[in-house]
């Protein structure tokens, strides 16, 4: 079989058996196994899927994945977010789409301190939609603000998605730590001014909070805002500031925050057997499910090389229209297109070792290109049918507030811009990404 061939059955077999149900871990490893022996026969296909599962088992970067997954997930149960809103929404209630702000603003600094998007957009689900729904926020608004302000936490550090993202490109994970940072406030920056705009051109859309509810003195607020703070930024200094002072690599420092987050809920009096026992289950489910993933999507791309399958996608890319950008805007494409079929573990493990090398070619800087994937995966929670986020919000929306998949589709469309302008940005000013590696690495 020609190469060409090859590609089409490789990835096109991958797409049918996610489109038919099957898991995505299922769909890799069967469709490389199959097509790999039909190429080179049973002894090969089992040495190089047991070289490459057991490589990717035993990556000591990877360890980082479940550790972040506690962290995150023992942080949701702390309870840390219902302080944080209370303080916040004192501060900016009295405008108007206050509300949706103050969840956007938690979403950016829960980001920093859970990296679980279904931790963190269910919390904001359950804090931040009845709050806004029973002031008369417009359903869509309310509902796009929590989807968008509770997937940050794949790009904002410490993410998962960059932890992952660094093995497969060849990249240091904390130099990717230091390059998501202002993008991720950029497009925090970007929501709230859409939500500010949208709220001017329909005033009724986000009403501002009564002045009863509001009217608390100066120095209690300050109180609150500042008690409120400690926590989350004990748990950012505890992870980035030891990668920041060189006290620990990112695999480590991930071990710090996970014992960080427990000591928190101890703080907070959260911590129980209960809570405990849930979050090693969710730590065993998540970290398993990105670990297996991660060893059959490299089997996978081992396939996909061998068979000079690469060499077909880069003629395929560097003969896009347009020179380099034109393969930069067939790659984000293709990407943008994935994400709204295959998960972005898939498409962070399969993709990215084929297309890094395509970029460096063509003349990229890997650090600026790995980060442009990374924000154009953030599109991959928002756009159907594979949109996380507006399922785990619809699940987490309780019935009496009468949300409907409906408005929160209609509802993220808007931060989708937002998210294209963000890419338009750090396309045009790239020191948006490379500027505080530079200066911290």
């Amino acid at each position: 079989m020609s190469p060409e061939l090859v590609t089409i059955l490789l990835l096109g077999g991958v797409l049918v058996g996610v489109l038919l149900g099957y898991p995505l871990a299922v769909s890799v490893g069967a469709v490389g196994v199959i097509v790999g022996f039909l190429l080179f026969g049973g002894k090969i296909v089992s040495e190089l899927y047991y070289n490459r599962v057991f490589n990717q088992l035993t990556n000591y970067i990877l360890l980082a994945v479940p550790f972040f997954v506690f962290m995150g997930t023992m942080m949701e149960k702390s309870g840390v977010a219902e302080g944080l809103y209370d303080a916040l929404y004192l501060w900016f209630g009295g405008l108007r789409g206050g509300l949706a702000i103050t969840t956007v603003l938690i979403g950016t600094l829960m980001a920093a301190c859970v990296g679980v998007i279904a931790a963190s957009t269910t919390m904001l689900a359950l804090i931040g939609l009845p709050a806004m729904i029973k002031r008369g926020y417009d359903k869509s608004l309310a509902t796009g603000v929590v989807c968008a302000g509770g997937t940050l936490g794949i790009l904002i550090p410490p993410s998962i998605m960059l932890v992952v993202y660094g093995p497969m490109a060849n990249l240091s994970v904390g130099k990717l730590f230091f390059g998501a940072f202002i993008p991720g406030f950029v497009l925090a920056g970007l929501y709230c001014a859409f939500v500010i705009v949208y709220c001017i051109i329909r005033p009724n859309a986000g009403p501002p909070v009564s002045i009863e509810e509001r009217n608390v003195p100066l120095g209690k607020k300050t109180a609150m805002l500042l008690k409120s703070l400690v926590p989350p930024l004990a748990i950012i200094l505890a992870v980035l500031g030891s990668i920041f002072f060189g006290i620990a690599a990112p695999t480590e420092a991930a071990g710090v925050g996970a014992l960080a987050s427990v000591l928190l809920a101890v703080a907070y009096r959260k911590l129980t057997i209960r809570a405990l026992m849930d979050t090693a289950f969710e730590t065993i489910k998540l970290s398993g499910m990105i670990l297996l993933i991660a060893s059959l999507a490299s089997a996978f791309v081992g396939v996909f090389i061998r068979a000079h399958c690469g060499a077909v996608i880069e003629e395929f890319l560097l003969a896009a229209p347009g020179g380099m950008w034109g393969s930069f805007a067939l790659v984000m494409f293709l990407c943008f297109i994935l994400g709204m079929f295959i998960d972005w573990i898939g498409i962070v493990f399969i993709m990215v070792p084929i297309i890094t090398p395509i970029a460096v070619a063509a003349g990229f800087d890997p650090l600026w290109f790995g980060m442009m994937i990374c924000i154009n995966l953030q599109m991959s929670f928002l756009t159907p049918p594979f949109a996380y986020a507006i399922f785990f919000v619809k699940a987490a929306a309780p019935p009496e507030l009468g949300i409907e998949t409906h408005h929160i589709m209609k509802g993220v469309i808007p931060f989708i811009t937002m998210i294209v302008i963000g890419l338009a940005l750090c396309i045009a000013f790239p020191q948006i990404i490379t500027w505080l590696p530079n200066q911290m690495v």
